[in-house]
């Protein structure tokens, strides 16, 4: 057994969950994290006063699969979380004994 970890966007979401349960896949666990990569920090406006916002929010989806269905699963969080821009996410294999 192994264990996907997915980091994405939350948008993507429910495209990543319904591509996941296409191929049998009903077990995720979904949690909503916080981090930055490349896309760094950014200043965002509210009743006039400047926030720097540090870290993005993404979500971070955990998903049991067999030996057999490990490459599948990785292709279909990379196909249905890609957006073209930076920030999509990272994917992290975990063997599970």
């Amino acid at each position: 057994m192994k264990l996907v970890i997915g980091i994405i966007k939350p948008f993507k979401l429910n495209e990543v969950c319904t591509s996941l349960s296409s191929m049998y896949v009903h077990e995720i666990n979904v949690v909503e994290v916080k981090g930055f990569g490349r896309q760094k920090a950014f200043i965002e406006h509210y009743h006039g006063a400047e926030f720097h916002v540090d870290f993005i929010n993404k979500i971070r989806i955990e998903v049991t699969v067999d030996e057999e269905q490990l490459e599948q699963a990785i292709s279909t969080i990379k196909s249905s979380a890609c957006s073209g821009e930076i920030g999509d996410g990272k994917i992290f294999i975990y063997d599970l004994n």
